[in-house]
Formats: C-alpha cells, sequence, structure tokens
C-alpha cells in the first residue's frame, strides 16, 4: 500500500476518523503537531490530515521521533491488558465480580482495580449498559437458582452460597428479580423434575 496516495491517505484517514478496529495493529498514525503517535481506535481528538503520517508499525514510528500515546498504548503487545485497555479493567472485575465472596460494594471493587468507582461505573455503563453492582447480584441470582434446584438445599445455605449475607437480603432480592420467594422457586423446581 503506497501511503503517500492522496487516495490511499483518504482511506486511512477515514479509518482513523471512524476508529475502524479492522486497522488495529496494521496501521499506526502519527502526528506531526503532536510528536505522538497512535492506533487507529483511539479516542483521542483526531488531528487535521495535513498532520497525519502513517506507519505499518509502532517501532518505525517511535524510530521516527514520535512518543506512544499514552491513552492507546500503541507500543504496547497485541492482547495485552495495556493493549486492551478500559476492556481489560472490565474482564478484571468481571472475574472479581463472579466470585461469591467478591467486593461487596462498589468502591471496593474499584479499589481492588486501581480505579474511582466514577470511573468504573462509566466503564461498565459503556461496554455492558449496567451497573457493577447489577451484574454482581445477576451472577448471585444465577448462582442461587442452580443451587435451588438441589432437593436438599436449605433456603439459608444457598443464599450464604451464592454471596449473599443474610437470608432476608437474598429473599428479598430474589422476590424482586423473580416475582416469587425462593422457598416457592424451590418448590416448583423440585416438582418439575419429579
Amino acid at each position: 500500500m503506497n501511503m503517500t496516495d492522496p487516495h490511499t491517505r483518504h482511506l486511512l484517514y477515514e479509518a482513523l476518523l471512524n476508529r475502524d478496529a479492522r486497522f488495529d495493529g496494521k496501521l499506526f498514525f502519527a502526528v506531526t503537531s503532536t510528536g505522538i503517535y497512535c492506533r487507529p481506535i483511539c479516542p483521542a481528538p483526531k488531528p487535521k490530515p495535513q498532520n497525519v503520517l502513517y506507519y505499518a508499525d509502532a517501532a518505525t514510528a517511535a524510530m521516527a521521533g514520535f512518543r506512544a500515546c499514552k491513552r492507546c498504548r500503541p507500543e504496547s503487545r497485541p492482547g495485552s491488558p495495556a493493549w486492551q485497555g478500559t476492556k481489560a479493567t472490565v474482564s478484571r472485575a468481571l472475574r472479581l465480580l463472579a466470585e461469591p465472596e467478591g467486593p461487596e460494594s462498589l468502591s471496593d471493587l474499584a479499589d481492588k482495580l486501581g480505579v474511582t468507582d466514577r470511573h468504573l461505573r462509566r466503564l461498565f455503563n459503556d461496554h455492558l449498559g449496567k451497573s457493577p453492582m447489577d451484574v454482581k447480584q445477576e451472577n448471585r441470582l444465577s448462582i442461587a437458582t442452580t443451587l435451588l434446584a438441589d432437593p436438599d438445599a436449605a433456603i439459608a445455605d444457598v443464599a450464604f452460597a451464592s454471596g449473599f449475607q443474610s437470608v432476608r437480603r437474598f429473599n428479598d432480592v430474589f422476590k424482586e428479580a423473580f416475582g416469587t420467594p425462593p422457598s416457592e422457586w424451590k418448590r416448583k423446581s423440585e416438582w418439575r423434575h419429579t
């Protein structure tokens, strides 16, 4: 691909404007007015077309004297947490939330991840369209419905095993989510399995 051809430059610039992920890792652009190079998916404001130089790899952009962008981390290894950016933070949070004994509050989760709770709420909203605590509650309820299928499981044991701190809270949350208390759900589940 001839990167000096005007038609090619126009196509490459369109990829930058659209943050086209198909070019991520295959194209890097440097901004002559700032001295920084980025990935095409970078959330930073896009430069004027006349200030952009295109490179096939990050090493070449660095050798040309440009500094790596601190937002999109073009110098990092593809697939690494630094390369994944905010998706890596959300993935780590999801792993922590999947543990029944995981963080109890948004601030505890944010502290474990090294971010603010406001930033974490924004990341979850952007990536999943729901809050971290909504995800935690969904995980707990999913575990609870699985455990309630066991005819020998006591409601209190299910509540604590699925991560709830009290049976009362478990009953309230379960009834709100499913429109029936866990004891009724358990009876219906036992009836379906006989």
